[in-house]
């Protein structure tokens, strides 16, 4: 599947010209004919004789971005003087910051910030350590932690290279939740320092989500700190993605006249995604499920399964199939896919029942090119933003801190994210409702105000049991 323009390969290039001559008219064709999109030109002069060109594009790639370059080194008249990647720009010196909520202005504010009225605040905490919530930043804090040994689809990179995501996914927290989110990333990929070290800054946290963090290794790390911690422990390549998966599939259902309770579904990943994902499902009433990993169908007996596979042995697959991903596919109403590209083709996907629902999620490149599977099913998902239907985490993770915050909750139950998921599919009217529109966009004005409401509700409704 070629790779179409995106603003994530987005360059800017600083052109010179003749101010008499017929060059800006060749700028855009030229780019456009190298497969590029121009999405912004900014003409200034730079001297009597010349003009100063501003000329933003979108390609598919660095190699691409070098081809659109030369294209235009190649036009008459034309002198190219630099080149930026806008990408590479935002990041520059990180793109979060920290600032004092109160100015400092005077000696009494600092005596009041600082010492010595900081210590009447120390005492306070002292007498009540759950003060700390209402009187320092743990109020509205998560931990953002990576180990960085599977970020997005680099795999292990280490956690210098997870740096970035970290901060990017900081910065989501704050302009869509208001929480003051801190990226940890830990030189480490051992178990046992993992936990000990998110332990140990825990004091300053309200909550803490693990991010990229391995399977197997992710959930034992998540399971130790939920039973170590007094605050929320979330996973989110786990449990994010789960809740968004399900918010999507009630949608979908509900475009196909189906119920959950009485579907079949294939999924092709056991891995953390996938265990989560299925869990989630299971609990919100899914009962026909065949999971599939390199190994083909996971079935009780295969000889070759861990602890997390045996779950899925033990609590799936009722009709004890065997064999391979593409045996099992044929009839099932619902695939998903959180595994590796190009596992199915159109034939696999026209085998599915009537009114079938594929989630093609692997990134950045799907089980199946949404475009085939379009040709049979009725509605396709993807993790990819060129697509609709796309299953983002962004979707969750926001509100559902936002939530356990508000709600100073000191745990997270499946009831938890069961909210969250219906709050995600709610917000898509039956007005709206359609095969290419069954999860609203991030960027939708009501979502995370609602997931944070139902998580709220859920978890002191928890709490209150």
């Amino acid at each position: 599947m070629v790779a179409a323009p995106s603003i994530s390969y987005s360059i800017t290039v600083r052109l010179e010209i003749a101010s008499g001559g017929t060059a800006v008219s060749q700028l855009t064709t030229t780019v456009e004919d190298a497969g590029g999109i121009v999405t912004a030109l900014d003409v200034s002069p730079s001297g009597a004789d010349n003009l100063r060109i501003d000329l933003t594009c979108a390609t598919s790639g660095t190699e691409h971005a070098d081809r659109v370059v030369g294209s235009l080194e190649a036009l008459e008249d034309v002198d190219v003087r630099k080149v930026s990647d806008r990408t590479f720009l935002m990041h520059l010196g990180g793109v979060i910051e920290t600032k004092a909520k109160h100015p400092l202005r005077n000696r009494d504010d600092l005596s009041m910030i600082y010492t010595p009225g900081v210590a009447r605040i120390c005492q306070a905490i002292v007498a009540d350590r759950e003060d700390a919530r209402r009187l320092t930043i743990k109020r509205n804090s998560v931990a953002v932690v990576s180990d960085g040994s599977a970020v997005l689809g680099l795999g292990n990179i280490g956690a210098y290279a997870a740096l970035p995501v970290m901060e990017g996914k900081s910065a989501l927290f704050k302009s869509f939740a208001d929480i003051d989110a801190w990226p940890i990333c830990l030189d480490t990929q051992d178990v046992d320092q993992i936990v000990e070290t998110v332990a140990a800054i825990s004091p300053g946290f309200a909550g803490i989500n693990l991010e990229d963090i391995s399977a197997p290794r992710c959930f034992e790390v998540e399971a130790r700190l939920r039973e170590r911690l007094d605050i929320p422990v979330f996973h989110d390549d786990q449990h994010g993605t789960a809740i968004v998966v399900l918010a999507a599939l009630r949608n979908a259902l509900r475009v196909v006249d189906k119920r959950i309770e009485d579907v079949r579904l294939v999924m092709a990943g056991a891995g953390a995604a996938g265990t989560a994902i299925l869990r989630l499902l299971v609990e919100a009433g899914l009962n026909d499920v065949v999971v599939c990993d390199l190994g083909g169908v996971v079935y009780e007996g295969r000889g070759d399964t861990d602890e997390s596979l045996q779950w899925i042995a033990t609590n799936t697959n009722r009709s004890g199939l065997t064999g391979a991903l593409k045996d099992v596919l044929p009839g099932a109403d619902v695939f998903v896919g959180v595994s590796a590209p190009d596992l199915i083709g159109a034939d696999d996907v026209a085998a599915m029942a009537d009114g079938a629902i594929v989630f093609a999620l692997a990134n950045p490149d799907p089980e199946i090119d949404p475009i085939v599977a379009r040709r049979h099913a009725t509605v396709v998902a993807t993790g990819r933003s060129d697509h609709p239907n796309q299953i983002n985490n962004v979707l969750a993770f926001p509100g559902i801190f936002r939530g356990l915050l508000d709600a100073q909750s000191h745990g997270i139950t499946s009831a938890v994210l069961l909210a969250a998921a219906d709050a995600i599919a709610s917000t898509v009217s039956d007005e709206e409702l359609g095969a290419n529109y069954i999860v609203p966009s991030v960027f939708h004005p009501d979502v995370h105000t609602r997931v944070a409401a139902a998580v709220r509700s859920a978890a002191t409704g928890a709490a209150r049991r």
